[in-house]
């Protein structure tokens, strides 16, 4: 493959969505209702750079650009661009600028509609970074922004419970995922040594027989399965549909949902092909593509009905990705483009019947074709590419996948059974949304139904224009879209050819028996939903009832945990302290064995043994000291002692600043000491008295046995010939403990120096506070108390 330099453009296009995001507030100020028209200028002209990388990628070219960002660490900004990352990145930037357009006709007047399009255009931007970054750590910062974007634009509306709700539970199970992405990522980088994309592409086949393979193999599938909704984790995508229309438009279409998606598509020539990968994700996504249809058929809010049918869709993707034939990824490729036009302009459709109408109860609609012609339209466009009726792209894409699973095994049969069902409700579900509302008569109920204005019904209608039009030029289609994406996702040229002229062949003839088992479903939908509902009701726990009831255990456990660790007793904090200290000292050197050895009695001079005389006698003063204020001027021995040490030893600053830290540390000690009322001595029974002293004698051992093991390692002069050769050539300074206190580590010392004057100015408070009390006037007992 070629590689191509694209610094410039590249890096606009990813910077352009943030940019907007900036200055969404400005704009919606200086343009007003004009706003979205500005906006979406930032997205459309990212597509277009983005547009204009296709000819070179369409011929095998990989455009790669970044900076270094942390070097020492082989961190680098990097974003890399072939077929896969260049189709969801025109899909995200096309789709969201029809997206910005309707929500500046949707959300029209609304008070917070400039915080929504910064919202909006900081998570297009982080979905941007997530699809084109190359470098592992990159790729996770952008797949943490969009949990956190997400969040921020489910919970739009904060004032309702529900939405609150929906944003707690997405950032919740997306961000779990991410944590064990994450350290899927640290794995592959500090075990199997590779940064990036690029170099895991490249290495074949040395993550699957790496040793550490299962582990990758799972963490990567927890961020996955959680991002994309698969079963039991699909909980947070119905209930994220809280969110603006807008929201759940490009949410479900071509964002956040296809992220584990695009990771799984991603990763699939360096995990795929194994045991695990062939069994696991085709059993989730079977199990996910049937239930999440069925309850798309159930459902009777059209948004509800359409973010189940996303659960579905996102299952079947998961199924194919799964099964990693050839023939299976390109019927993920072409079913997840079909899917991401069909299902962004059928979330605006039943944003524009909401605003139209005023509700989008399946049950209380009918009747607006008249009235609304144009979503009409849009809607039908929509959903037969879903229900995968030629001339659709929706009907190449069933085609194509229905070919890969004609296996025979009955492994493959069962899953072929299970799209074949899947699809079926899905084309019902697709049906009850684009034809319900808009058939038979009117409702009285509903009042005036209208078409909204230019922006609310452009973004439909293109979209299923587009649906149409891609599977009629679809030489042009596969050459510049799914046969470069199918490529990337397989790891070598391939070439998708199908076109919407059907053959007689088994793929036609079961999407046929699709065709007609869904049309079957679709008159038979209000029987089915009172089934499933009394079955539902019958089972009565689920997923979404589970993570209330995690989430209430979980701030039990914190609440119990919080009890016993913060006791709100000092003496417990110092003793658990020291205790984890002690072990931290002692745990490496006995289990390294690397305790010291006992080192031989030095000669000591009659001066050095008045030192060390003088620490024995401060110690024993410090324990039988019978008040506080006489320990803490014991204690003040052994730092005194020390600073004799040092200037024994020949060092007087170093003696200089003990002492006058020592002094400084007993002065402030005893003025505190002065303001708590605690009894002069300690009076508690031995019992509890030893465990302390036993304890503290362990640190006091540890740290010394710590010290000596230091001192018997073979000294390396490195440090210390930097500091003599660097000291006077850098810093002009012959004396180097001063160079190095001032300069080298001079921010250690400005803040060693902050916390000394913190801790002067709140003692000179307390003693402010003490003599204000000592001058305060008496009461006059002769005075009545109120």
């Amino acid at each position: 493959m070629a590689q191509i330099e694209a610094t410039t453009g590249g890096t606009l296009a990813l910077a352009l969505p943030f940019i907007a995001a900036a200055l969404a507030p400005i704009f919606k100020r200086l343009f007003k209702h004009h706003a979205a028209w500005i906006l979406a200028l930032a997205p459309a002209l990212a597509f277009a750079i983005l547009f204009s990388f296709l000819p070179s990628i369409a011929n095998g070219g990989v455009i790669q650009f970044g900076y270094d960002w942390i070097p020492a660490f082989d961190i680098r900004f990097s974003f890399r661009i072939d077929g896969l990352a260049s189709t969801f990145a025109l899909l995200i930037t096309g789709i969201g600028t029809l997206i910005v357009l309707y929500s500046g006709g949707y959300l029209q007047g609304h008070r917070d509609q400039e915080r929504f399009f910064s919202f909006i255009l900081m998570f297009m931007g982080s979905m941007l970074g997530l699809v084109l970054a190359d470098d592992l750590m990159t790729l996770f910062v952008y797949w943490e922004l969009t949990s956190i974007t997400s969040f921020l634009l489910i919970g739009f509306d904060h004032d309702r419970e529900k939405a609150r709700r929906g944003a707690i539970q997405a950032l919740a199970i997306t961000g779990g995922g991410g944590l064990a992405l994450l350290a899927g990522f640290i794995l592959i980088r500090e075990l199997a040594g590779f940064n990036s994309m690029s170099e895991i592409l490249a290495a074949g086949d040395a993550l699957r027989t790496s040793p550490y393979y299962t582990a990758i193999f799972f963490l990567v599938l927890a961020g996955a399965f959680t991002k994309s909704a698969q079963m039991p984790f699909h909980v947070w995508l119905p209930n994220a549909m809280e969110a603006p229309t807008p929201v759940s438009a490009y949410l479900h279409s071509a964002t956040m949902v296809k992220a584990g998606v695009y990771l799984l598509l991603r990763m699939q020539p360096a995990l795929g092909d194994t045991a695990l990968w062939t069994t696991i994700l085709p059993i989730f996504g079977a199990v996910t593509l049937v239930m999440g249809a069925l309850l798309a058929v159930r459902a009777t809010d059209i948004k509800i009905t359409l973010a189940y049918t996303t659960v579905s869709s996102l299952g079947l993707l998961v199924m194919l990705i799964g099964v990693g034939t050839e023939g299976a990824i390109e019927g993920a490729v072409l079913y997840l483009i079909a899917h991401s036009l069909f299902k962004g302009g059928l979330f605006m459709v039943a944003g524009s019947v909401d605003h139209g109408a005023h509700t989008r109860e399946i049950d209380r609609l009918g009747g607006l074709a008249k009235h609304m012609p144009i979503t009409f339209v849009a809607a039908l466009f929509c959903a037969f590419s879903m229900g995968g009726v030629t001339p659709f792209i929706g009907f190449l894409a069933k085609e194509t996948l229905y070919h890969a699973l004609e296996q025979g095994d009955a492994y493959h049969v069962a899953l072929m059974a299970s799209a074949i069902l899947g699809n079926a409700l899905m084309f019902a579900a697709a049906f009850i949304v684009a034809l319900k509302p808009f058939v038979g008569k009117l409702p009285a109920a509903i009042h005036h139904p209208h078409e909204g204005a230019l922006t609310i019904w452009l973004g439909p209608i293109v979209l299923g224009a587009l649906s149409l039009l891609g599977a009629l030029f679809y030489g042009t289609y596969h050459s510049l879209f799914s046969s470069p994406m199918a490529s990337a996702a397989i790891g070598k040229p391939v070439a998708i050819d199908i076109g919407w002229m059907p053959h007689l062949n088994l793929a036609f003839a079961l999407s046929m028996a699709t065709i007609a088992l869904g049309i079957a479903i679709y008159l038979g939908s209000n029987g089915l939903r009172r089934a499933t509902n009394r079955v539902l009701d019958a089972i009565g726990w689920g997923p979404d009832r589970g993570f209330d009831q995690a989430m209430r255990g979980l701030l039990r456990v914190s609440f119990w945990i919080t009890r016993r660790l913060q006791s709100g007793r000092l003496d417990y904090y110092m003793t658990v302290t020291v205790i984890a200290m002690v072990a931290a000292l002692f745990v490496p050197m006995i289990v390294g064995k690397a305790l010291p050895v006992a080192p031989e009695m030095p000669q000591l001079r009659f001066y050095e043994w008045l030192v060390l005389v003088l620490i024995l006698v401060g110690i024993v003063a410090v324990v039988i000291a019978k008040n506080r204020l006489t320990a803490i001027v014991s204690l003040g021995i052994q730092g005194f002692a020390v600073a004799l040490i040092f200037m024994l030893l020949g060092a007087p600053d170093l003696s200089f600043t003990q002492f006058m830290v020592e002094t400084l540390s007993v002065v402030i000690l005893a003025l505190v000491m002065t303001r708590l009322k605690l009894s002069p001595a300690d009076h508690r029974p031995w019992r509890e008295t030893l465990p302390d002293a036993a304890i503290a004698a362990a640190g006091g051992a540890g740290f010394g046995l710590f010290l000596l093991s230091i001192t018997q390692r073979p000294f390396d002069p490195l440090l210390s010939s930097f500091f003599e050769r660097y000291s006077y050539a850098i810093a002009h300074g012959h004396n180097i403990v001063n160079v190095i206190i001032v300069d080298f580590r001079g921010v250690d010392t400005m803040g060693e120096i902050a916390v000394v004057m913190t801790t002067g100015l709140a003692v000179l408070a307390l003693i402010r506070i003490r003599v204000a009390k000592r001058n305060r006037p008496l009461p006059d007992p002769t005075e009545a108390t109120p």
